[in-house]
């Protein structure tokens, strides 16, 4: 069904797209390329909302050589009025003869009706070429789009026997320079950056993107059941805080939480049971408020936490060569009654990253579909 010369040139809009890595949020990542002859006439990434769509940067460079030609784009055209006009229309004016797409847009406002405008309008259209490729590229924007809520990746630094930090909480530092240094490229890449008030009160962190060049800073979720942040955190420097807490209104001293909300901070109460944060009804709120990709670096409690609520769909490890016997662990989980309920895990990929190895695995069952 597709030629070499047709893998080619989506490896070519795939590698366009990621250059949108860390801007495009909250729209996906898309690149495209318009082929004629076998020569590439027209190519475009889509940098950030309100700008152009890939499609029409790659029409406008092609001009009239786009009559006729094959346009080869991560992601399926709009066919709906949003922030931009809707692509479809651009590529049926502009008389291409044939679309290949890596997958279908999952936003309901599309889903499939971008293919089917450019099927009517007489356009060749294939879809699904490279399809796990463009699902990998936008899975917190699938996730958002098919659950309602982001991609959750935790990271998580550790020695090989898996001990974060020592028994009094030093964690700094387990991992070298060049793994957290990978690590700011995660951060970079997400729409958001969660924590919890216990590692806030052991390591003040400021949950900003350091030594990677970026164009915006990822927004800032603290989980925080009894609302005991300090106003002079760290955190709030010179940034906004979405802070969820479990505490019913009338409980929140007004004189506190005016003191909060004036270093910066938004609070929303997501009461769950034992007083904590309701985990789940957090991510459905952070998806609402159109967060793709969820960055997650927290203690061992609130990890645990995360992923016994089914919260988490990425693990993200930093291991070093080290060994430190005694100290906390990586997720603070209830013992399981047997093997077959164990938590599975699919590996993605293992890659030495300075001194260390980086871990990446999905937590199955957990997957959005695309």
């Amino acid at each position: 069904m597709y030629s070499d010369a047709d893998r080619v040139h989506m490896g070519r809009a795939l590698a366009l797209a990621r250059q949108g890595l860390y801007t495009t949020t909250p729209n996906p990542r898309v690149g495209c390329v318009i082929v004629r002859d076998g020569k590439v006439v027209g190519e475009g990434w889509h940098r950030q909302t309100g700008e152009p769509h890939a499609e029409i940067l790659a029409l406008a460079q092609a001009g009239g050589r786009a009559r006729g030609a094959t346009v080869y784009v991560t992601l399926e055209p709009c066919s709906h009025q949003g922030r931009t006009p809707p692509c479809t229309e651009m590529l049926v004016e502009a008389g291409v003869a044939r679309v290949i797409t890596a997958m279908e847009d999952p936003n309901p406002l599309v889903n499939g009706q971008g293919l089917e405008r450019l099927r009517a309008a007489g356009i060749d259209v294939r879809c699904g070429l490279m399809e796990q490729e463009g699902v990998e590229l936008n899975i917190g924007f699938v996730s958002r789009m098919t659950r309602g809520r982001p991609w959750a990746r935790l990271k998580i630094a550790a020695s090989l026997d898996g001990i974060t930090a020592l028994p009094d909480g030093r964690s700094k530092w387990i991992t070298s320079d060049v793994a957290r240094a990978d690590g700011h490229q995660w951060r970079a890449r997400a729409c958001a950056i969660l924590t919890g008030i216990g590692t806030v009160k052991s390591d003040n962190p400021q949950l900003t993107v350091r030594g990677v060049f970026t164009s915006r800073q990822p927004a800032k979720v603290l989980i925080d059941s009894r609302l005991e942040v300090n106003p002079a955190a760290e955190l709030f420097r010179n940034a906004k805080v979405l802070v969820i807490h479990a505490l019913p209104d009338a409980a929140v001293d007004p004189a506190r939480a005016a003191r909060l909300q004036e270093a910066g901070c938004e609070l929303i109460s997501l009461p769950g049971p034992s007083g904590k944060v309701d985990l789940a009804a957090a991510l459905q709120e952070l998806g609402r408020r159109e967060i793709n990709e969820l960055h997650i670096e927290a203690g061992y409690k609130l990890n645990g936490s995360l992923i016994a609520a089914g919260c988490v769909d990425e693990l993200l490890v930093y291991m070093a060569p080290s060994l430190l016997g005694q100290g906390q662990q990586l997720f603070n989980l209830p013992a399981v009654a047997d093997l077959e309920s164990r938590i599975g895990l699919q590996w993605l990929d293992v890659e030495r990253v300075g001194d260390d190895l980086r871990l990446r695995a999905k937590v199955l069952g957990r997957e959005p579909a695309a």
